[in-house]
């Protein structure tokens, strides 16, 4: 991500927002390399579990509630860069919602100001439409944990279901549920056009070294 907001004119002193921060893995990193970060996501479960690994790495992150449909209703200033990675924006399940979480994450950006997203490479994935993915075996301190996922497809909306084994001292499994519409990058492209952005430029795997393609656009 440093080296992305580098190439696109920022520094650590940029104000950042990472509008669907999960549990905080992209906001901790990032604030480690002493950006100001400010971070928010709908869900209250997770904000917990983010507060708590930013104390635990020493970091000073500016959590909040907030909608990335609408998040004017939370934020009044604007961020030079804001972010939405891991996949965040395909959850947006209509081509109408995504255009509203377009506008409100643009809205949301200083002129001049850069949005950073990743999503699966659904270009890709929707010429086979697979019924799931690969396992990630982690190996840990007592053990093991896998995790896979099956995929039930929709047209291009699809369920998945995602399985965690943590195989260690005791053997335990649990279950997670979502729902996804597998959003092309030319309709991304067009939205983010239609909606503020000048430029938009997508960056691959082989040219990050992140696992999934990343999109770069700058607000007129």
């Amino acid at each position: 991500m440093h080296k992305i907001f580098e190439r696109n004119g920022f520094d650590n002193t940029a104000k950042v927002l990472d509008c669907a921060c999960g549990i905080g893995t992209q906001s901790i990193g990032i604030a480690t390399l002493g950006y100001h970060v400010t971070a928010s996501d709908i869900s209250d479960g997770e904000l917990v579990e983010a507060r708590k690994r930013a104390k635990e790495n020493n970091v000073e992150i500016c959590f909040k509630y907030a909608d990335f449909c609408a998040l004017s209703d939370t934020f009044v200033e604007k961020f030079d860069i804001v972010i939405a990675m891991d996949n965040a924006l395909p959850h947006m399940l209509s081509n109408s919602d995504l255009e509203k979480a377009i506008k409100s994450i643009v809205n949301q950006i200083e002129k001049n100001g850069i949005f950073v997203a990743s999503i699966r490479d659904y270009d890709s994935l929707l010429m086979e439409k697979p019924p799931y993915s690969p396992p990630y075996i982690h190996k840990t301190d007592k053990g093991q944990r896998v995790s896979f996922q099956t995929w039930v497809w929709n047209d291009d909306n699809y369920k998945l279901t995602q399985y965690i084994i943590e195989d260690e001292e005791n053997l335990q499994v649990s279950k997670f549920e979502c729902e996804y519409r597998a959003t092309r990058r030319a309709e991304m492209t067009e939205l983010l056009l239609a909606n503020g952005c000048s430029n938009v430029e997508w960056k691959f795997p082989e040219q990050t070294g992140f696992y999934q393609p990343i999109v770069v656009a700058r607000k007129a």
